[in-house]
């Protein structure tokens, strides 16, 4: 049985908010990388770390050109950072795996924000939520 996206996205949120709460910024996001998808895999979600993504262009055929951080139910692609400011080029680095996965949504979690509602955001790839429609 397939979990709707918008579910995984909470209960990922839920995870990021606790972890922040309890731990606070300033860790390294590799620390926080491996806490978040053990809190993922305890809420009961299947979770990948350092997913490869592959890219085809023109024939060449690159099986590792990328690393997700996170890639929960092999649906929702979850970057994190632990920075204090987030720069355009982080969503534009998670909408590209989107695209190039083929899926709909991404969460860009920012550890290194003082509150954790200041270091989410959604990124969607031609994605409209079911509420929204």
């Amino acid at each position: 049985m397939s979990l709707d996206i918008e579910a995984i996205a909470r209960t990922t949120i839920d995870c990021g908010f606790h972890l922040h709460r309890d731990l606070g910024p300033g860790l390294l996001e590799s620390v926080y990388e491996i806490l978040m998808a053990e809190a993922l895999r305890d809420a009961g979600l299947n979770v990948e770390r350092q997913a490869a993504v592959p890219i085809a262009y023109k024939n060449i055929v690159i099986d590792n050109a990328f690393r997700i951080d996170l890639l929960v139910e092999r649906q929702l692609v979850v970057e994190l950072k632990s920075v204090e400011r987030m720069a355009p080029v982080h969503g534009k680095q998670l909408l590209t795996y989107l695209r190039l996965l083929e899926l709909p949504l991404g969460l860009l979690i920012n550890f290194g924000q003082e509150t954790f509602r200041d270091g989410v955001k959604r990124v969607a790839n031609n994605y409209f939520a079911s509420s929204r429609q």
